[in-house]
């Protein structure tokens, strides 16, 4: 296993717990809701607004990856590396996906942060966090009724 993915469990940025279909089902519906908000607000030209709210979906995106492994996670960081340990080394996930959501949290940075984005980036993020979702609920489909 992944020693940062370890450390994240040592440090408790990475918790074991029980399935839970229902909080799983919560994720994914926030996810889409936050692709909905993004949507909406790159057609009315909002950028910023697109950029973040892809980077939420895809955030809520992996947290139910995560969950479907039985693990929560305390930090976006240990998310990112626990989709890597559990997803994309056990080649159950494009590593796209990976490299996407880690992209995307920069540019969510830059645009809430750094005031830094533009209708390519809003777009691309916007994208990723749809196929994103859309490949993740292939994957756990067996896990929850969607």
């Amino acid at each position: 296993m992944d020693e940062r993915f370890e450390k994240c469990i040592k440090e408790g940025k990475l918790v074991k717990e029980k399935v839970d279909p229902d909080l799983i089902k919560k994720e994914i519906n926030g996810a889409e809701s936050d692709i909905r908000s993004a949507t909406n607000s790159f057609s009315e030209r909002d950028f910023k607004w697109t950029t973040i709210q892809s980077y939420y979906s895809m955030f809520h995106t992996a947290k139910a990856l995560v969950l479907s492994k039985g693990y929560r996670e305390k930090s976006h960081k240990c998310l990112s590396i626990a989709i890597k340990a559990l997803f994309i080394d056990a080649l159950t996930l494009e590593t796209k996906h990976y490299d996407h959501f880690r992209d995307c949290m920069n540019l969510r940075e830059d645009a809430d942060y750094g005031l830094v984005y533009s209708e390519n980036s809003a777009r691309t993020a916007l994208d990723w966090a749809k196929d994103f979702l859309n490949s993740t609920k292939i994957i756990i489909k067996d896990d929850i009724s969607i």
